[in-house]
């Protein structure tokens, strides 16, 4: 290791943050350092692939044929990368997304 170079175990005191180890319980609480960490989420109906010159010819009331079938699940992602599978509901005239599988991949860790 250079002399430049920190080991892992120096890091634990840095902002306020918890020591790495592992000790067994977990809760919320053991969180709060991450609450205020904005994301980006976004829920995707589908995709549909198009020139220029076809989104050009786009108007009001265009209907755009997408790669998914009407009930198929739509895809959850958060900072780009795919977390869940859910559905599109509809709550006091609006609409959300409910999360009916979550994505587990070998690098996230989870």
């Amino acid at each position: 290791m250079a002399s430049d170079d920190l080991a892992l175990e120096e890091f634990s005191g840095l902002s306020g943050l918890p020591p790495l180890e592992d000790s067994g319980e977990k809760s919320a609480a053991d969180l709060a350092t991450v609450f205020d960490v904005p994301v980006n989420i976004s829920a995707v109906l589908g995709k549909s692939h198009m020139s220029v010159a076809q989104l050009l010819k786009l108007n009001k009331g265009s209907v755009l044929e997408l790669d998914r079938k009407v009930g198929e699940a739509i895809d959850i992602f958060v900072n780009n990368r795919l977390i869940a599978r859910g559905e599109v509901v509809v709550v006091d005239d609006r609409l959300g997304v409910t999360m009916t599988e979550i994505i587990k991949t070998e690098d996230s860790g989870a």
